[in-house]
């Protein structure tokens, strides 16, 4: 969560420095902020590990990808908003993109906080689908935007939408394998999440540059709803399994 956090504050925070200071400022700072990160990341003690013997890799990738490759489609979402909507605004002559972005991360952070123990209550699974639901809407109302403010309503339910998928999913997958495993299961499952940041960009890009800005928010909402129909396979999957009353 705490990198919404960052995105939230950074983007307006961003805007005003770069008034300020102008670009080399800008740069100064971010290069002081990930100096203070480093010097205090080498403060945390290392994690312990679970002793046991080792699954090999691919025998944990084929029990986790589906639950990974859920969180890769929903992604998507995250990744054509970060990387696109700057250029979605200045396109429509709208002012706000950066306050747009932090509309996302809001939206990110208090679902995160306020409905957190819903994947408890009621599991990874379904909480998933209603998840890729809503970000599908959020995209959608972006794609169809003719406003900045109706924009900025979209990217906030697609990031309230998004933000339960990481944990919901992740619950799942650490569950298909033993727990001295389940360390390389959370680092593949999350291996699905940075995948997608690196395509979405250059697609997402390719897809502008041919047809035009609002296409990408169309089909990200046609890429979440196939993770809304994967996740649901397996939803019905285990429905199937539950023993009949």
């Amino acid at each position: 969560m705490a990198t919404y956090v960052a995105m939230a504050v950074g983007a307006p925070l961003g805007v005003m420095l770069n008034g300020y200071f102008g670009i080399s400022g800008f740069a100064a700072v971010v290069i002081l902020a990930a100096a203070v990160g480093l010097l205090y990341a080498r403060t945390r003690q290392d994690v312990s590990v679970t002793a046991g013997i080792r699954a090999p890799f691919h025998v944990v990738a084929r029990k986790i990808w589906p639950y990974g490759l859920g969180l890769a489609l929903g992604t998507v979402g995250f990744g054509v908003i970060a990387t696109f909507i700057t250029l979605y605004f200045s396109a429509h002559s709208w002012q706000g993109a950066a306050f747009t972005l932090s509309l996302f991360s809001i939206g990110f952070i208090c679902i995160r906080l306020i409905l957190g123990n819903t994947i408890t209550r009621y599991g990874g699974v379904p909480v998933s689908l209603i998840c890729f639901a809503i970000e599908c809407i959020g995209l959608l109302i972006i794609w169809s935007a003719s406003s900045a403010w109706m924009a900025g309503m979209g990217a906030f339910l697609t990031g309230s939408g998004f933000s339960l998928v990481f944990p919901a999913l992740g619950v799942e997958a650490v569950k298909q394998v033993e727990e001295q495993n389940q360390g390389t299961a959370l680092g593949t499952y999350s291996a699905f999440l940075d995948l997608a940041l690196g395509l979405t960009g250059p697609v997402a890009g390719w897809v502008a540059g041919y047809y035009d800005l609002e296409t990408i928010y169309l089909l990200a909402a046609a890429v979440v709803a196939l993770a809304f129909i994967l996740i649901l396979r397996i939803y019905l999957q285990q429905r199937a399994a539950l023993p009949r009353t």
